[in-house]
């Protein structure tokens, strides 16, 4: 255990180490490219920053083309501050490409850090719309409506109309012939005994 932290140890002071010399070659390039007071300061906070954003964009395990762009970016930066302090850059006289790149890297930082920070993993948004799923609740089957009987169809009535006083006295023909002869009545007697057209004695037949 002593040793494990003893090598945690030893890592934070080499980083916390190489992290403020490199803030200070940073803000020390900014004075000389013109940048002065709290906007020197800013500049090495920014690229520690989009250098932070881009290390966690590449442990994010999606979208690593993206990350090591910027994370080459912002350690060109880094190590070009260093290399300039260096004594290869007469920081009294800053050539005008200097001046340039210090005066646009704020816009390049911006755009870089929004498009790690702000641009969600598609790991991440699949898990997500994973975990919405199955928060969901389950809805339950809709039970299965019975089905209908068929309707029957009504009886066909006959085409041809027929008085109902004509049907009530049919009725009672054909039940004194019943009486009498014990057989029902057919459309032929019917025809007679009522005196009208083959037709309407079939039809008043239907009602018998």
């Amino acid at each position: 255990m002593r040793a494990q932290l003893a090598r945690v140890d030893a890592v934070l002071v080499q980083a916390l180490i190489a992290a403020a010399l490199s803030f200070a070659h940073i803000h020390d390039v900014a004075v000389a490219a013109g940048q002065d007071g709290w906007k020197a300061w800013a500049y090495p906070v920014s690229v520690d920053l989009l250098l932070v954003a881009a290390w966690r964009r590449l442990h994010s395990g999606s979208a690593k083309g993206a990350a090591w762009c910027w994370f080459v970016i912002a350690l060109a930066a880094s190590l070009g501050a260093n290399v300039a302090t260096a004594g290869l850059l007469d920081l009294g006289d800053v050539p005008a490409w200097l001046r340039i790149l210090v005066a646009g890297w704020p816009a390049v930082a911006f755009l870089g850090g929004t498009l790690l920070a702000h641009s969600a993993p598609k790991a991440a948004v699949d898990v997500k719309v994973i975990e919405d799923q199955e928060d969901e609740p389950e809805t339950a089957p809709e039970p299965e409506s019975p089905a209908q009987p068929a309707i029957e169809a009504p009886p066909d009535r006959p085409a041809v109309p027929v008085p109902a006083a004509l049907i009530d006295h049919a009725r009672k023909v054909a039940a004194e012939h019943r009486t009498r002869t014990g057989t029902p009545m057919d459309v032929t007697t019917l025809r007679a005994r009522l005196g009208v057209p083959a037709p309407m004695a079939e039809a008043i037949a239907s009602y018998l």
